[in-house]
C-alpha cells in the first residue's frame, strides 16, 4: 500500500502524478518547481529565490509525511544553466548543514513551465 501527499492549499499538479508518494518508510518526492503554494505563482526573481521556494515546498511535503530535511537521502537537481550551480549550492546547502544527502546536478535544455530549476528527492524514515 502506498500513500500520496500534496502541499495543503497548493494548486493541483500540472500532470498526472503525485507530488510525493510514501511506500513503507520511503518518501519519493516528485520534481518540484518554484511554485508559491499560496498564490500558485512561480517564484522566478532570482535563482536563489527559486531554489528557496522549491526547498521550502519540499519541506512542506516532508512535514506532511512526518519527516524533515534530515530524512532526505538522495537529491537530484535539474538546471537549465549550470552557471547557476554556485548560487543554487549557497541556498541548498543551508538546508543541510550536517550530513548532506547524496546528490547529482545536471543541466537540461528545458523544464516544465520554462523554470530554471527543478529538484526531486528521496527521504527515508
Amino acid at each position: 500500500m502506498k500513500q500520496t501527499f500534496r502541499i495543503p492549499g497548493a494548486p493541483a499538479p500540472i500532470g498526472p502524478y503525485s507530488p510525493a508518494v510514501l511506500k513503507n518508510d520511503t518518501l519519493y518526492v516528485s520534481g518540484q518547481i518554484p511554485t508559491n503554494p499560496v498564490t500558485g505563482e512561480l517564484t522566478l526573481d532570482t535563482i536563489e529565490a527559486s531554489t528557496k521556494q522549491i526547498m521550502d515546498n519540499i519541506g512542506l511535503l516532508l512535514n506532511e509525511a512526518g519527516m524533515n530535511y534530515s530524512n532526505i537521502v538522495k537529491v537530484t537537481i535539474f538546471l537549465t544553466n549550470l552557471d547557476d550551480f554556485v548560487a543554487v549550492n549557497g541556498v541548498y546547502g543551508s538546508y543541510f548543514e550536517i550530513n548532506p544527502p547524496a546528490r547529482e546536478t545536471v543541466q537540461v535544455s528545458r523544464l516544465p513551465m520554462n523554470v530554471p530549476i527543478e529538484i526531486s528527492c528521496i527521504a527515508v524514515k
